[in-house]
């Protein structure tokens, strides 16, 4: 099976970007010819394809570029009405990129000899525009937003179950619409209310408040109701009946 190197006089390799396209034009063994940077524009894609037919040394170019449905959208748009092959070309992997280090240049150039190794008969052509193209586009926002609702509605049940009995229902159901509605019409408890965390705690006292002051004797507790004291306790023995006792016989 041949390779492409086998059957074209040049390979053009773009490296995509938001405003600017780094671009090399390298032989089919993989010799720089020449490399340039062009705007991502119309004016820019003009200034490649002549740039092109003057540096290229045959009829037969193939352009590989990086990000044809994306940053290089208008250039393969274009690149393709002149007439010219375009490839897509993946972004170079760790291990193409080891020891070159990375640069716009050494992107645009990893991409010259990545399309240069490509089976002849397989390349890999850009996605066509038209119907499909917006089949496809529309097919892959709807997936991404069943997966986002899904991980939001997940996301609600898990708080649901920390609920009460009827909250755990819910969580244990398909939410509908009028549960959603009503979900988003609660409003939190009140702060201090036993459903908002327990009972509330006792405000601490602010700082630079006045001291406080030793307890005294009338702030103590006295007996509960009801209470009946033993008789002989010390807090009904007259004064100076504990020294008599403790004095000694005469």
């Amino acid at each position: 099976m041949p390779m492409l190197a086998d059957c074209v006089d040049a390979v053009v390799g773009v490296d995509t970007h938001r405003d600017t396209h780094e671009v090399e034009i390298a032989h089919p063994t993989g010799a720089s010819i020449a490399a340039r940077a062009v705007e991502n524009d119309s004016s820019g894609f003009a200034e490649l394809l002549a740039w092109i037919v003057e540096h290229a040394p045959g009829p037969r170019v193939v352009v590989a570029v990086e990000g044809t449905r994306s940053y290089g959208a208008g250039l393969t748009r274009a690149v393709t009405a002149a007439g010219l092959t375009v490839i897509e070309c993946e972004q170079p992997t760790r291990t193409s990129r080891r020891g070159k280090g990375k640069s716009d240049a050494i992107d645009a150039h990893l991409a010259v000899l990545t399309a240069l190794q490509l089976d002849a008969d397989r390349l890999p052509t850009p996605r066509a525009e038209g119907d499909r193209e917006a089949l496809r586009v529309l097919l892959t926002a709807r997936d991404e937003l069943t997966t986002t609702g899904t991980g939001q509605t997940n996301r609600l049940k898990a708080l649901l179950l920390g609920g009460d009995d009827t909250d755990r229902r819910l969580a244990r159901g398909t939410l509908t619409d009028t549960d959603l509605a009503t979900l988003a019409r609660r409003r939190p408890p009140a702060r201090g209310h036993p459903g908002a965390g327990g009972a509330p705690r006792r405000a601490a006292a602010p700082r630079g408040g006045p001291a406080r002051r030793a307890p005294r004797a009338e702030d103590q507790p006295g007996p509960a109701p009801g209470h009946r004291r033993r008789h002989g306790s010390r807090a009904h023995r007259p004064a100076g009946a504990a020294s008599a006792r403790s004095a000694p016989p005469k």
